[in-house]
């Protein structure tokens, strides 16, 4: 079974926008430098060939990876309330071991952003967070084996 891409529908959106502009304006446009750097010649010492074709490379990747994440996408309803975490929830927690509190944007896998506080409904964090309420405690079972517990403060 393929995996599934918990998304709203504007992930999901953002997502076929961005595919439609990587096929009919990006691919395009390298397709021209290519053909612009085959005509300087030898394309064994040609620097401007070999930076267009990897720069296909990069860009078919990354096609095919839209493509896959679009066609696995599982939609859900947006979800306002704010009484337990859900997909786009930011939730306020307070981490015992570190003596800190924390605020993460629970979101899909198409959206993380740890530098600023969003998360995956799949990571160790996010799972554990999801469906809980203000006041609970979770326990945050890491990849090494250890595990930590945060306490829910703030759900918005």
């Amino acid at each position: 079974m393929a995996e599934q891409f918990v998304m709203t529908q504007k992930n999901y959106d953002d997502l076929k926008k961005e595919l439609e502009y990587l096929v009919k304006v990006k691919r395009p446009e390298i397709i021209e430098r290519i053909a612009e750097a085959r005509s300087h010649g030898d394309l064994s010492e040609n620097a401007e060939y070999d930076a267009a074709r990897e720069e296909q490379r990069s860009n078919e990747g990354k096609i095919a990876e839209l493509e896959y994440t679009i066609k696995n996408a599982e939609v859900t309803a947006e979800v306002t309330d704010t009484s337990y975490v859900h997909l786009n929830s930011v939730v306020t927690v307070y981490d015992d071991d570190m003596e800190e509190e924390a605020v993460y944007t629970i979101t899909s896998v198409t959206d993380v952003d740890v530098m600023h506080g969003k998360i995956s409904i799949d990571s160790p964090v996010g799972a554990a967070l999801l469906k809980k309420k203000v006041g609970d405690k979770v326990k945050v079972s890491c990849p090494d084996g250890t595990s930590y517990t945060l306490k829910i403060l703030k759900i918005s």
